[in-house]
């Protein structure tokens, strides 16, 4: 069976290790120069590491916004969940990034997904104390409804 985008004859090139520890580092790091240079030689933006881990795990557990917002942008899965099966919104809910748990809710991340600890990303926050990121959560919410974006 053909893929689309691809020629009979070539197949489809896959990231070495290093292309992707590269794309991971950029964005745990917010090197967005680094992260458009690796994603225009042809690392896919959603690719995964050894431990499930992507661009986007990394720029939300460190509360990189630029660099989120960029992986929103350029259509990243939003709910690409680790071998932990954490999302990005779980883990920028456990570290109290507020503005990153904004832009994920507003963007369509999911707010239902249970991790391995069957915790959602409300339950990472209260967990860990982030109040002030339930209320983000909250407000996200009622923006994204009032926007026509489907919450769960």
């Amino acid at each position: 069976m053909k893929q689309i985008g691809v020629e009979e004859g070539n197949p489809v090139q896959q990231p070495s290790g290093e292309g992707v520890d590269a794309l991971l580092e950029a964005a745990r790091y917010d090197d967005i120069d680094d992260l458009t240079s690796l994603a225009s030689s042809g690392v896919p933006l959603d690719s995964k590491d050894c431990e499930g881990r992507t661009a986007l795990h990394m720029a939300a557990a460190n509360g990189h916004l630029n660099v989120v917002e960029f992986l929103i942008q350029n259509g990243v899965d939003l709910n690409a969940y680790n071998v932990e099966k954490n999302t990005a919104l779980h883990w920028a809910c456990l570290n109290g990034h507020i503005e990153v748990v904004k832009n994920l809710i507003m963007a369509g991340a999911d707010l239902s997904i249970l991790n391995s600890h069957e915790r959602s990303p409300v339950d990472e926050a209260v967990s860990h104390g982030k109040m002030e990121v339930i209320d983000a959560i909250n407000e996200a919410v009622a923006h994204a409804e009032l926007n026509g974006v489907r919450v769960s």
